[in-house]
Parts: structure tokens; C-alpha cells; sequence
């Protein structure tokens, strides 16, 4: 079955900025730099507690709520008009509730192409404090999802335009709509595209069944939609070792604008046990991560795989 990408996701029309009382400054900056690349409309989208205490349909309640809403959005009003002094539709929305579900049911309501989120600084003891928003968004959302990290540079997201997109491919059943995402934003953006397989050594010979290194690497092209294949510029690398480490090095290495990776990994289970690829790769990565939730993934045909054992194994970060 072909893989069906939406066009919007690699050139957005309405980006998400899910905003916090003190705003995440790298991760707004970088949802500037990608609604004024694409001319996309952006909105800040907050969500405020109420009272827990307070009976619904209660008169007091809801004039707090309206009350809140009104200062709320003062608050946010100076980043507004820093996006409207840049030539870019931008609307704030306030919303009491709770946030994980503020924000998928406001993604459902109208049609967004992108979110963009913060993650918090590394704890002292280096945990990726995403927070339980962030984390549900991030598993649940049916459009792709940039994560701006503690460790990215200024630099690599000042203009949208990516030069450079690092791929992940090492998890076999979403690897070809991640690739055909990467492949399309790559074409956008006329960047190089590398794609990256990094298999565990404990899982080495169940995955190469006496196949080589250089033999994977030469089918990795493939993956690449054929409309494209003459489009863009394709490098591969295939090796044994951490996937997680690998990705954070290469990212560095190749001084790469974005990565992109599937979320299948992301699983309850992995933020729970703090085990995953996704959330350490979220927590260190010099660069955005661009993530495509298990929702996008199984709607574009992937196949649904159980994380690996090597995989729960792996001390993450969330």
C-alpha cells in the first residue's frame, strides 16, 4: 500500500504553539521561524486550571473562567504581536481544562499541519522533564509534532529552511512513512536526506539473517518515494551500535537542521519505566525533533511493532 502523506505537514498551513505562563523562549522562536518561513497562520494555544473544587455550571465559575481567560491572554499578547511584526497571522486562544486534552481536542476541531512544544531543562540527575503534556501530545497527535529540547542550538532552527535532515529508519515498520516525510520536507527545503538504520549488536544477527551491513545499506535508498528519488540528495549509513547514541552523535556530527523519527516507540510503558529512544533523543538532540506520533504513523499504513527488547532496555530520559 503507498504511503499517503499529507501535503500540509511539509509545508504548513496553521501551526500549534502550546504555550506556558513562562514561555519556552527557543521554542516560540522556532515557531516564528517556521510560520514566517511558510506563511503560516500560528496560534498560541493556552490552557489554565480551574478551582478543583468548583461544582459545574457554577455562576462563580464560570466568571472566574472568563476572568482568567481575559488576563491570560494579556499575558501573551507581546508574543503575538512579535509574530504580527513579522508578517504572521496569529491569533491566541485560552481554554481552561486540562492541557494534554485541551490540545488534541483543538486539533480535532480545526485543521492544524504542525505543533510545536518545549521541553523542559534536564533534571539533576539528566532526566528529560517533558511532563505528562507533552508526552500524551506527543503519542496522540494526529499531526506531526517538533519538540524543541534543552540542548538545542539557536542556530540550527534560525532558518526553517533545513539543509540538512538526519532520518531515522531503525524502527522496520514505520521507516518507510517517516522516510517518505523526511524525503518530502528534504524536496521542500532542497536538503540533503540521511538515513540512518542503526541495528542494536544483541539483535544483529536476528535482523541481518546473513545479510551484510553494506547490502542493507544499498536498500535504504528505496524507501525514498520514486517522484523524489531524482529530487533530493540521499545518503545512507547502516551500522551496529546504540541507536540512541548514534543518532545524538550523527546529529552533531553532521551539524544536521532537523531529525526527523517515528514516535512508535514512545509508548505509555516506555514513559512510565523511563525507557525509550524517543525521549532521550528529545532531552539531548542539538537540533528540533521533528516526531510522528503512532496515530499519524498507523493512519499513513505503517505497521504497528512491539518495542524491542534492547529498546526497554535502554535507560531513557522522560
Amino acid at each position: 500500500m503507498a504511503t499517503a502523506i499529507n501535503p500540509g505537514w511539509s509545508k504548513p498551513a496553521a501551526i500549534l504553539f502550546a504555550c506556558e505562563v513562562s514561555v519556552n523562549e527557543k521554542a516560540f522562536s522556532f515557531a516564528l521561524a517556521e510560520a514566517a518561513e511558510f506563511s503560516a497562520e500560528l496560534i498560541l494555544f493556552h490552557v489554565f486550571h480551574t478551582p478543583y473544587d468548583a461544582e459545574p455550571g457554577n455562576s462563580d465559575l464560570l466568571h472566574y473562567s472568563m476572568s482568567a481567560a481575559r488576563a491570560h491572554k494579556r499575558t501573551f499578547e507581546p508574543l503575538a504581536e512579535r509574530a504580527r511584526g513579522l508578517g504572521i497571522h496569529c491569533k491566541i486562544v485560552v481554554r481552561p481544562g486540562l492541557a494534554a486534552e485541551q490540545i488534541l481536542l483543538l486539533l480535532r476541531e480545526r485543521k492544524f499541519d504542525r505543533v510545536v512544544m518545549g521541553t523542559h531543562s534536564p533534571g539533576p540527575v539528566g532526566k528529560l522533564l517533558v511532563g505528562s503534556v507533552a508526552e500524551h501530545v506527543l503519542r496522540n497527535s494526529p499531526v506531526p509534532v517538533s519538540i524543541i529540547g534543552p540542548e538545542v542550538i539557536e542556530g540550527a532552527y534560525r532558518h526553517c529552511a533545513a539543509r540538512t535532515i538526519l532520518c531515522d529508519v531503525s524502527e522496520n515498520g514505520s521507516g518507510p512513512v517517516v522516510v517518505s516525510f523526511a524525503a518530502e520536507l528534504a524536496a521542500r527545503h532542497k536538503a540533503s536526506l540521511i538515513l540512518q538504520h542503526v541495528i542494536p549488536p544483541q539483535n544483529a544477527n536476528e535482523f541481518l539473517a546473513g545479510r551484510t551491513l553494506d547490502q542493507i545499506e544499498t536498500e535504504l535508498p528505496a524507501l525514498v518515494p520514486q517522484r523524489l528519488q531524482h529530487k533530493i540528495q540521499v545518503r545512507t549509513r547502516v551500522v551496529l551500535g546504540d541507536p540512541t547514541e548514534e543518532l545524538l552523535y550523527q546529529g552533531r556530527a553532521l551539524h544536521a537542521s532537523l531529525i526527523v523519527m517515528g514516535a512508535q516507540g514512545a509508548s505509555h510503558f516506555a514513559a512510565v519505566s523511563r525507557a525509550g529512544i524517543v525521549y532521550k533523543v528529545l532531552a539531548f538532540s542539538q537540533c528540533p525533533v521533528l516526531t510522528l506520533s503512532p496515530v499519524v504513523l498507523a493512519e499513513c499504513g505503517a505497521s504497528q511493532e512491539q518495542p524491542r527488547s534492547s529498546e526497554l532496555c535502554m535507560a531513557g530520559v522522560f
